[in-house]
């Protein structure tokens, strides 16, 4: 018989004695049989097959469901043959597979999974005198029945439970390892915290490399996290088109209800007057810029018609025919998996033939609904967005943008927000372009206050809240960005 325990393995720390290891799979794997093989099922039913599969590796398969795998079992029972395949096999099975640690008298000492396919780090050896701390990119957070530490930098994410349970909080601040205690099993599991960047370890100048490295200083925490989340690669959770809540959440209609309010009929303009009227494409493209003041006439309510309905009106509208289909809707802009989540909110300061205030765009309706005057929070939208441009100008009309976040997550997983982002840079560009072609002064903001739109708004913000602001205005009649004068230290490239 194949037992599930493994040889002892050194740990190369100096501070603790070797530790026993051996492969096992992740919290939550399911193993189905096939004729010729075996389904190694994971998260969300995802599955990898093997076959054809040997019933002595299928075998030892089911065993690792269990526990780890004696490695030195399987080659005196398999040959080096058998172990040899054995390894072809979890190769193949890449961060399916996990790994613990032992010491001889069988307790636990580390468990970890793997995120991605690759080699797992090397423990590093930690020193007495060594100072070492959490990675300033390490995260603490429920995976399945469990607690986990795992870092943007890493492949590896342990389990928090015995010795790790007990490091976690020490490490919160850089200390030498002999303040650590003298558990062994602390440092056994120390040195493979180490080996996968998810501790740090101070330079000879008492640095860590997240203050020092001029790559890591520049990312933030949130941002390297959700790089390696949305893209696939580093991170093991279902990327894309899930369909996670099928059955048990109604998918959002696409179009949003309309709140209640005046509502202001806009233009509709001709769009082959449009067409002959308005530069090319690249013309707009080529003369499109950033522009933060506006003329001594405002713009008026009909060019504010004009704009919206070629960037944000609702050009068609699909209903379902069977079972299962959601509610879809066209714009002029693309939108992955026709989510079209992102609605529009004006703060209006200075359009002429339209009273200043607060509005909704009806996108199906084409029309603006009022939520509301130029209050306290009006005030606030529109001071927010001027620091933003550097308090070059107080906008004449804010566009907030905001998103319906479940449009997109029903469907999506792990990139449902980062899609959104996207969106609204696609929507960005769209209202640069329309605007450049009518003559109007845009320009894109990068921040805003998400809390205080949806005060202003009467929006949820976890349901439904801003993600991006555009503002616009008339243009100035001596505008230098539409001529050949540079503003100074500029020069012409690739023109």
């Amino acid at each position: 018989m194949i037992t599930t325990r493994a040889p002892e393995a050194p740990t190369p720390t100096t501070t603790s004695p070797p530790l026993h290891w051996g492969p096992t799979f992740k919290r939550g794997t399911v193993l189905r049989r096939l004729e010729d093989g075996v389904a190694v099922a994971g998260e969300a039913g995802t599955a990898t097959v093997l076959r054809p599969l040997p019933a002595p590796l299928l075998d030892l398969l089911e065993r690792m469901v269990d526990g780890p795998l004696d490695l030195d079992a399987v080659e005196r029972e398999l040959g080096p043959r058998g172990r040899a395949a054995l390894d072809v096999v979890l190769d193949r099975l890449g961060h399916r597979v996990a790994r613990q640690w032992w010491r001889a008298d069988g307790t636990v000492v580390l468990s970890a999974e793997q995120t991605a396919r690759g080699a797992w780090p090397t423990p590093a050896p930690v020193a007495a005198d060594d100072v070492v701390r959490l990675s300033k990119f390490a995260l603490l957070r429920p995976h399945g029945d469990a607690l986990v530490l795992e870092s943007p930098l890493a492949t590896t994410r342990f389990v928090v439970e015995g010795a790790l349970a007990r490091l976690v909080p020490a490490l919160g601040r850089g200390r030498a390892a002999s303040e650590l205690g003298d558990d062994p099993d602390v440092h056994a599991v120390l040195a493979h915290l180490v080996g996968a960047g998810v501790v740090e370890r101070a330079d000879d100048q008492g640095r860590f490399a997240s203050e020092s490295d001029p790559v890591l200083r520049q990312w933030d925490f949130h941002d390297l996290l959700m790089h390696s989340r949305v893209r696939s690669g580093r991170f093991d959770a279902v990327h894309g088109a899930a369909y996670p809540y099928v059955g048990e959440i109604d998918p959002l209609p696409a179009r949003r209800p309309v709140p209640d309010g005046v509502r202001v009929p806009l233009l509709r303009p001709v769009l082959d007057d449009v067409a002959a009227a308005d530069p090319t494409l690249t013309e707009a493209l080529e003369t499109r810029r950033s522009v933060r003041g506006y003329g001594d006439e405002p713009m008026t309510l009909a060019q504010l018609g004009e704009f919206l309905y070629r960037t944000a009106r609702v050009r068609a509208a699909y209903e379902p025919t069977s079972p299962g289909e959601e509610q879809r809707v066209s714009r002029p802009y693309p939108s992955g998996g026709g989510s079209y989540e992102l609605e529009l909110f004006l703060t209006v300061r200075r359009c002429a033939g339209l009273a200043p205030g607060r509005y909704y765009y009806d996108p199906v309706g084409h029309a603006l609904v009022t939520v509301g005057d130029l209050d306290r929070d009006a005030e606030l939208m529109l001071n927010v967005a001027s620091a933003a441009v550097g308090l070059e100008t107080v906008p004449d009309v804010l566009v907030t943008m905001a998103a319906r976040f479940a449009r997109v997550s029903w469907k999506y997983r792990s990139i449902a927000y980062a899609t959104t982002l996207r969106h609204t840079g696609v929507v960005y560009q769209t209202m640069y372009l329309v605007a450049t072609a009518m003559g109007l002064a845009p320009c894109g903001l990068g921040n805003g206050d998400a809390d205080l739109a949806a005060r202003a708004f009467g929006l949820d913000y976890l349901s439904e809240s801003s993600v991006g602001d555009f503002i616009l205005g008339s243009r100035p009649a001596l505008d230098v960005s539409q001529g050949d004068e540079l503003a100074p230290g500029w020069s012409l490239v690739n023109t």
